[in-house]
């Protein structure tokens, strides 16, 4: 099939927006498995940028990284939010987090860390999220396990808030 000049220049013309996925993953205690980046301030989830050349899906995207971030390939559960991140200096960012689930004491054992981004692991209490989680991620994740504890749908947000 040809694409004609006018459509390839009006798809050139779009704005452009970044992606990525994630996964909250769980003990039994219900603490969060955080993960440190070396590459930048903050703990996040595992996760990653969705890769758009090979037509990943935004579930796909969560499941390779969290086995590349922490060695564990899981099937994923339910979408628990959508965040629209708009940020200075780069595109919007479209978050999508997922249910992990909750991990047993043999996957925690297994985790291993994808050494060139992250320096350590661990597991952290709902309460104390928001120390470790910068920026929208720690409003995402907190509204993230409120549609985990309340069994409703996804939840939309922008910049970690629901919309106005």
């Amino acid at each position: 099939m040809t694409v004609s000049t006018d459509y390839a220049t009006y798809i050139a013309g779009l704005p452009r927006v970044l992606a990525g996925a994630a996964a909250i993953f769980r003990d039994g205690e219900g603490r969060v498995l955080l993960v440190e980046p070396n590459y930048r301030d903050g703990w996040a989830l595992a996760g990653g940028t969705i890769e758009s050349d090979g037509g990943e899906t935004p579930r796909e995207a969560a499941r390779r990284e969290t086995l590349e971030e922490i060695g564990l390939d899981v099937e994923l559960g339910r979408l628990l939010a959508v965040d629209w991140v708009p940020g200075p200096g780069r595109p919007p960012i479209v978050a999508y987090v997922y249910d992990g689930g909750v991990l047993t004491g043999e996957q925690f054992r297994a985790i291993r860390l994808q050494e060139d981004e992250l320096v350590s692991w661990k597991l952290v209490e709902r309460e104390e999220l928001p120390a470790y989680l910068l920026g929208s991620l720690g409003p995402r994740v907190l509204a993230a396990l409120d549609v985990l504890g309340n069994g409703g749908g996804a939840v939309e947000l922008e910049n970690g808030r629901p919309p106005r």
